[in-house]
C-alpha cells in the first residue's frame, strides 16, 4: 500500500498537472462538465437542507482526493472523476426525498404558472383572476376580524336540496358582498355561501355535517365544510370564528393554517377547472 500511494517529487506531481492538459479531449472536458454541474447539486442540496458540516466534508473529501491522486505514482485523470462522481451519489443519497420533494414542488409550480398563463389569456381567466383576488381579500379580512365563514366552490354539482335551503343571490363576487354576508348577526351569516364560477350563487345554506371523529375545536361550519366535500366534487374554504385560522377542504380532507399564497393556488385550481369547463 505503501508502494502504491508514496510520496513523489514535486517535479513529478508537475507532469501530472501537465498529463492531464496534455490528454485534454472532449471526453475529459464533458467529465469535467458532469463533475462540476454534480458538485453544484450536491452543494445546493445541502446548503438548502442546512447540512453546513456535511457541506465541509464533501469539499475536504473532494479537494483531498485530488491532492492524493497527484502525488500518486499512477496518477489517471478518469480515476479521480470516478471517485469525485461516487462521492457527490453518496451524498446525494442522502438526501434523496428532500430532491425528490423539491423536484415535484417545481414541476407543481411550472403547472400553476402554465395555468395562470393561458387562463390570463381569455375572458375566462380575467373573470377568474378578479373573483380570486375579491375571495382571498375577503377571506383576509374576515380572518383578521375573527368573523366565522364558510364558503363553498361548486361545479354545479351540488344537490339541489342544498342550494334552494338558503336564499338564491346569482350575483357577482365581490369582497364588500361577502364581508357583508358573513356579519355576525346578518340573516345569512351562519349558513354556506354557495359560489359557482364567478358568481354567488346562494347564501345561508345548510350543508350536512361530517360523521367523521374530529377535535372539539372543529366546530359546526368546520364539519359542514367537510360535509358537504364529502357528499359532492366541492371544495370548500372555513374562516374560524373562535381564531380566525383560514382551512380549505377537498375529498373530505381539510388543510388548516392556510395563508394567502396558499389560498391563491386553491383558487387557480378551481377556477382552472371552471375554465376548462366552460372552453368545452
Amino acid at each position: 500500500m505503501l508502494d502504491s500511494f508514496m510520496m513523489i517529487t514535486s517535479g513529478q506531481v508537475w507532469e501530472n498537472i501537465k498529463s492531464v492538459f496534455l490528454n485534454f479531449n472532449w471526453t475529459i472536458m464533458c467529465a469535467f462538465l458532469i463533475l462540476v454541474i454534480m458538485f453544484y447539486w450536491v452543494f445546493k442540496t445541502l446548503y438548502e437542507n442546512n447540512a453546513g458540516r456535511l457541506i465541509f466534508l464533501y469539499v475536504f473529501m473532494v479537494v483531498a482526493g485530488g491532492i492524493m491522486a497527484l502525488f500518486h505514482n499512477g496518477f489517471i485523470a478518469s480515476g479521480y472523476f470516478m471517485y469525485v462522481a461516487l462521492l457527490s451519489a453518496v451524498f446525494l443519497l442522502l438526501f434523496s426525498i428532500e430532491i425528490k420533494r423539491g423536484i415535484y414542488r417545481g414541476l407543481n409550480h411550472a403547472q400553476s404558472r402554465e395555468k395562470e398563463s393561458i387562463m390570463r389569456k381569455s375572458g375566462a381567466g380575467i373573470r377568474a383572476d378578479e373573483s380570486s383576488g375579491a375571495i382571498v381579500k375577503a377571506v383576509q379580512s374576515l380572518s383578521k376580524n375573527n368573523v366565522g365563514a364558510l364558503i363553498v366552490l361548486s361545479n354545479g354539482n351540488l344537490p339541489k336540496e342544498i342550494v334552494e335551503s338558503g336564499v338564491s343571490l346569482n350575483a357577482k363576487i365581490s369582497n364588500q358582498l361577502i364581508e357583508g354576508i358573513f356579519i355576525p348577526k346578518a340573516p345569512l351569516h351562519d349558513g354556506a355561501m354557495i359560489i359557482y364560477g364567478d358568481k354567488i350563487q346562494a347564501a345561508g345554506c345548510f350543508l350536512p355535517l361530517t360523521q367523521r371523529d374530529f377535535p372539539k375545536d372543529y366546530g359546526t361550519r368546520h364539519r359542514a365544510g367537510i360535509g358537504v366535500t364529502e357528499v359532492a366534487d366541492v371544495s370548500a374554504i372555513i374562516v374560524s370564528e373562535e381564531t380566525g385560522i383560514v382551512s380549505v377542504v377537498r375529498h373530505g380532507e381539510i388543510t388548516r393554517y392556510v395563508d394567502s399564497e396558499t389560498l391563491k393556488k386553491f383558487l387557480r385550481d378551481y377556477y382552472w377547472k371552471e375554465f376548462n369547463a366552460e372552453k368545452k
